[in-house]
């Protein structure tokens, strides 16, 4: 619970240094105690000339209740009779004259737009939360599974009958859909939720990614406690929870934050860099205060709501002025990030730090202590541009864009990548992941979507997708909307669809080879990976006893009779057909398993012959045949042979299929 008694703990002097990482517990509207009525306000305005408190409890007539200011920059007033529940604003007697009422900065909870006014709010966690063994047990899951579904909580579903002219009953509350949530993504075989922004903000078109109360969780769907309500049944559920966050920028609606007390307090001063791309004020992170107001910021959501993780939007407009690397590093911007990251990694127990970032700024995921941003994970956007890039273009040419596919391991190790397909994929006339898919035959659409999928999660690294992806929706994402659900019911392909993602999700979230190494290069090798005259990428996926052979065919042909060198004494078995009936494809299969077959009387390189399908993926278990113990010093020459062998071998084998 925060109450005044919190704020023993708090330093001016850390504030002002960009060190506090508990602001959040000193400024606002704080209860005085457990036992005494009234509230304490505080607000940090150090170039405002008066201050005063409106609201309910006086009228919105500040005369008597002039804020008093007890150092360089803060006012502070107990007013008695003021209670949880009311609502309030600071009255900014600006430098300039203008007089403008703003809301609380660090308000924990806002009204729902158009209204701006601060609403009086006790936290109380210790009633709500009933999760310690999950908190106690988290991991940032770099050897563990991580199978992310994005999701927008106020298009996931939406209560029948309602429509945007409804006010707030359009939405489900957060703790109303969280049994339906934390069901849907289990069965799913899902393991973390990523929640879009949810500190208040303004306008529903930017889907919370210009925040006008960054402490506030937006009173669309709730209240911070319902919020908790929601986070702890997916905790109990065994579900972790990510919630998205714009650090670098924020609104320029009078009410907030922008010009706060007739200076730049939290922006830039006026000038070529004071405004984002998106017509919001980018926040000055070379300043103590506003480096203090947004640490804090980002271990309050760790710390009250218990959040797993937070994805920070738009790192790339930190990293470098404007986002433009040819304006140059922002030195003061990065230096923030690795403060930030150091401080909540060392303050919360495995809390994961995720960076949208679509520059090539080198060791982003590299911890602080040696040179690093201290990022957890980074969005592989490069992986993203490219694959959907490649499955655009008519198979007859994509043997001349074949590297768009395999170019990603050859930059993998560098940071540790989450592979996205996003919300920002599916909105604003980029079509969705099925119908960015070449060609306009409805099935042939499908098999490769089902291909692709088989390709993304059976990659390196940890995955994220945008809710609606796994009904192979052919509407583009709209807010005001819920899921097209009815596709599962109406449109057999959409459910077959459905269950292929389903069945891919539990096979790659299960077998430790397909996660447990995923940034450790010996969990990773291609089979082939040069095979662009047939549009064909082999390879393997490695753990400790475990091994996987993923085949991707990229092209309409069947390949019968298909053969492909290993390198061992194996038998292959499929576990996975992207073809199979039951997913809506043709059933070009093999339900047999397969033996190798040693290659030119050689028995330590082998070869296996296979179907491989149309638009088709195919995923084998490899079960090893042990090698017998070399006896002669022949039989040790010949074990010992170099790896160009097998390369041999597959060039064999690829000209046999051609």
């Amino acid at each position: 619970m925060l109450g005044d008694d919190d704020m023993a703990d708090f330093s001016m002097d850390e504030f002002y240094r960009g060190e506090s990482m508990n602001a959040y517990r000193f400024f606002g509207a704080h209860p005085a105690t457990e036992d005494e009525a009234g509230i304490v306000f505080r607000v940090y305005a150090p170039h405002a000339w008066q201050m005063e408190v409106i609201g309910d409890f006086n009228g919105w007539n500040g005369w008597n209740h002039r804020m008093n200011k007890v150092n360089s920059g803060v006012y502070e007033l107990y007013v008695p009779e003021a209670r949880v529940g009311q609502l309030y604003k600071f009255r900014v007697y600006q430098q300039g004259g203008n007089v403008v009422d703003k809301a609380d900065p660090y308000a924990f909870h806002s009204q729902l737009r158009p209204d701006t006014a601060s609403i009086i709010t006790r936290i109380k966690t210790d009633s709500v939360f009933d999760d310690a063994d999950w908190m106690a047990s988290r991991s940032k899951c770099y050897d563990r599974p991580m199978n992310i579904y994005e999701m927008h909580m106020g298009s996931w579903k939406r209560p029948y009958g309602k429509s945007v002219a409804d006010g707030a009953a359009q939405w489900f509350r957060y703790d109303e859909v969280a049994e339906d949530v934390v069901k849907y993504v289990k069965e799913n075989n899902f393991t973390h939720i990523e929640i879009m922004p949810l500190a208040e903000y303004p306008f529903d078109g930017s889907w919370g990614y210009q925040v006008s109360q960054y402490y506030s969780a937006t009173s669309r769907y709730g209240t911070p406690e319902q919020l908790m309500k929601f986070v702890d049944t997916c905790h109990r559920g065994g579900i972790g929870v990510i919630i998205d966050f714009a650090f670098v920028h924020f609104v320029s609606d009078n009410y907030s934050l922008g010009n706060f007390d007739g200076t730049a307090l939290y922006e830039y001063p006026p000038s070529d860099v004071s405004q984002s791309q998106w017509g919001s004020y980018n926040f000055n992170l070379s300043k103590g205060d506003v480096q203090s107001y947004l640490m804090s910021c980002a271990a309050f959501w760790l710390d009250v709501y218990h959040f797993d993780g937070i994805r920070m939007d738009a790192i790339n407009n930190g990293i470098y002025w404007m986002g433009d690397k040819n304006r140059g590093v922002n030195d003061r911007s990065v230096d923030f990030f690795k403060k930030m990251n150091y401080n909540l990694d060392h303050t919360f127990h495995n809390v994961m730090l995720i960076a949208e970032d679509s520059s090539d700024y080198p060791g982003v995921t590299k911890p602080v202590e040696e040179g690093g941003l201290g990022f957890d994970y980074k969005w592989d956007m490069g992986w993203m541009n490219d694959t959907l890039k490649y499955m655009k273009i008519d198979p007859l040419w994509r043997r001349g864009s074949h590297n768009l596919i395999n170019w990603s391991m050859a930059y993998f190790y560098f940071e540790r990548f989450i592979l996205p397909l996003s919300h920002d994929e599916v909105v604003h006339g980029k079509a969705t992941i099925v119908q960015k898919m070449f060609g306009g035959d409805y099935h042939n659409k499908f098999a490769q979507v089902r291909t692709l999928y088989t390709y993304m999660m059976t990659h390196p690294g940890k995955k994220l997708n945008f809710m609606g992806n796994e009904l192979a929706m052919f509407r583009e994402w709209d807010e005001t909307k819920e899921l097209d659900w009815f596709l599962l019911n109406e449109f057999p392909m959409h459910k077959m669809f459905h269950d292929f993602f389903r069945d891919l999700n539990a096979l790659t979230t299960k077998n430790p080879a397909f996660y447990e190494k995923d940034y450790e290069e010996g969990g990773f090798e291609w089979i082939d990976a040069d095979n662009a005259d047939q549009n064909m990428y082999a390879y393997y996926r490695i753990t400790d006893g475990q091994k996987y052979a993923v085949v991707l065919n990229m092209s309409p042909v069947t390949r019968e009779n298909f053969r492909m060198g290993v390198r061992d004494d194996c038998t292959l078995t499929e576990v996975l057909n992207s073809d199979n009936q039951c997913y809506g494809g043709t059933g070009v299969l093999n339900p047999q398993p397969i033996k190798s077959e040693p290659i030119c009387h050689n028995q330590w390189y082998h070869s296996v012959t296979f179907t491989l399908p149309p638009f088709g993926a195919v995923v084998f278990e490899v079960t090893d045949t042990p090698k017998p113990e070399p006896e002669t010093e022949e039989q040790e020459e010949e074990a010992s042979e170099p790896k160009e062998t097998a390369q041999k071998a597959d060039e064999t084998a690829k000209v046999e299929n051609t």
